[in-house]
């Protein structure tokens, strides 16, 4: 069955299963490289994505559960790269292997839009379920409270 979807401000029709994660769709169908498959279980974050403006795990998110809905990949926050929350990430050069960070970003992009000035304790709620192997989470916040700023 087609599921029809708008993905990034373009509208999506894909002939998948309907149980088929969101997420190999975004990757292997729409050719969209930038969200991460981490953990396949919703527990690291690698993969989230904004349906409705709301972050979500697209691993574990069903084709068929988002019919008729906006989803925002990486690649979509901006179309040049000038998202407050990319430009604060390469400002405080968060990343190290960079793996988590699509996710991470996503994460903090859901934040922001009903938190525009979050406090640390909201940081670090919301930012909770996104693991970095690395250990940046430090400048994750850093950057979070400078696209915060910036934003203003």
């Amino acid at each position: 069955m087609p599921y029809e979807f708008v993905v990034n401000n373009h509208s999506a029709k894909v002939d998948v299963p309907a149980n088929m994660p969101l997420l190999w769709v975004i990757r292997d169908v729409l050719n969209l490289k930038g969200t991460k498959f981490g953990c396949g279980m919703a527990l690291c974050g690698a993969c989230t994505v904004l349906i409705d403006g709301e972050a979500a795990r697209s691993c574990m998110t069903d084709v068929s559960s988002v019919a008729g809905k906006k989803i925002t990949t990486i690649e979509g926050l901006s179309a040049d790269g000038t998202h407050p929350l990319q430009l604060a990430w390469q400002e405080l050069d968060v990343p190290q292997c960079g793996y988590c960070q699509a996710g991470q970003i996503m994460q903090a992009a859901s934040l922001l839009a009903k938190t525009p000035r979050p406090t640390e304790a909201q940081i670090h709620e919301a930012m909770d379920g996104n693991l970095c192997r690395c250990g940046t989470y430090l400048r994750i916040r850093e950057a979070i409270h400078r696209a915060a700023a910036s934003a203003r």
